[in-house]
């Protein structure tokens, strides 16, 4: 049962490319964060609404469904080959209610089903303002049923209230990578020749953008305290990479996985195959970071839209790892 969802933006925008919604959930920068009280919270109501004791944030990545946040299950993620929300996304305007999953050919042969574990499914898509679908708020319960027409209405308004707590995440993170872009200039402004003079904005410039992949397993598996004194360690060993002579620059994003470098000059091959071989010996930490880079196309190009291209070859290289592993 295709239940329309109130309001959705995505209601007119089917046939998505596959790597154009990838794309729009990894700039979200919201998998593998760590998870917050406030998405534990909508969960719960989630599961008071509809009365099922079994719900979830589910974002659908490249291989797998990935919670934010669950009520009722255990698993942090499932393979995207047994999740239910991967059929959610596929019509974005409609909330998706299934009375009975083992009546259902595409669902009756999953685990959790033969195992008892779900025999309902409701799930309202999470659709960006440009209709793009990047998971659900759904929830599940072990008795065929179905929802009233006012739980339907009450998952679909907290989808969208799901939907606005990680477009406010989004912001705040490109807020701070726009103060981050900017730090070299101001550097260069306010510092005697020769690194001003290097650094002026006549020279050409790359963005390197370092991830730790899969944060909140790491953090889950070795501890958030061992987690963080391994990145601090990591941050101390990327610095010898860059040339501060030249006006280099890296930084963490702050609560994050995520350092974000400036190299500047045109001749910046060597400090990136440092950076990667930097990374590279960290994997003996449990740390799995992945890089992607875009070098300015001409000296006064925007450094936002280098780090939307250096971010898109970020995505690339999470595309060829998962595919890898």
């Amino acid at each position: 049962m295709s239940v329309p969802a109130p309001h959705s933006t995505a209601a007119h925008r089917p046939n998505i490319p596959e790597s154009q919604r990838q794309r729009a959930l990894d700039r979200l920068r919201i998998v593998d964060s760590l998870p917050e009280p406030v998405y534990d919270d909508l969960v719960k109501l989630a599961s008071t609404v509809c009365d099922t004791p079994i719900a979830l944030v589910s974002l659908v990545d490249r291989d797998r469904q990935w919670f934010k946040a669950r009520l009722g299950l255990d698993e942090r993620e499932t393979a995207r080959s047994l999740a239910v929300c991967d059929h959610a996304i596929r019509n974005p305007g409609e909330l998706l209610e299934v009375p009975d999953l083992a009546r259902d050919p595409r669902f009756a042969g999953l685990p959790m089903v033969q195992n008892d574990i779900a025999r309902f499914y409701a799930g309202a898509p999470l659709v960006t303002d440009e209709g793009i679908p990047i998971g659900t708020v759904c929830v599940l319960d072990n008795e065929p049923r179905e929802l009233s027409d006012e739980q339907r209405a009450g998952l679909a308004s907290l989808s969208r209230i799901a939907m606005e707590l990680i477009d406010a995440h989004a912001r705040e993170h490109q807020a701070e990578i726009d103060a981050l872009l900017a730090k070299p200039a101001a550097v260069a402004a306010a510092t005697p020749a020769p690194i001003s003079t290097a650094a002026a904005a006549s020279a050409p410039y790359t963005v390197a953008i370092l991830e730790l992949q899969d944060y909140a397993g790491t953090c889950a598996r070795l501890g958030e305290r061992a987690t963080e004194k391994s990145l601090e360690a990591l941050g101390r060993a990327l610095e010898p990479c860059l040339r501060e002579d030249l006006g280099d620059h890296i930084d963490r994003v702050s609560c994050s996985p995520e350092f974000v470098a400036t190299l500047v000059g045109g001749d910046v091959e060597a400090r990136i195959e440092a950076l990667r071989r930097t990374v590279e010996r960290h994997r003996s930490d449990g740390l799995t970071v992945l890089i992607g880079t875009a070098a300015a196309s001409s000296a006064d190009e925007a450094p936002g839209a280098v780090f939307l291209r250096a971010d898109a070859a970020l995505s690339r290289e999470k595309n060829r790892h998962a595919a890898a592993a």
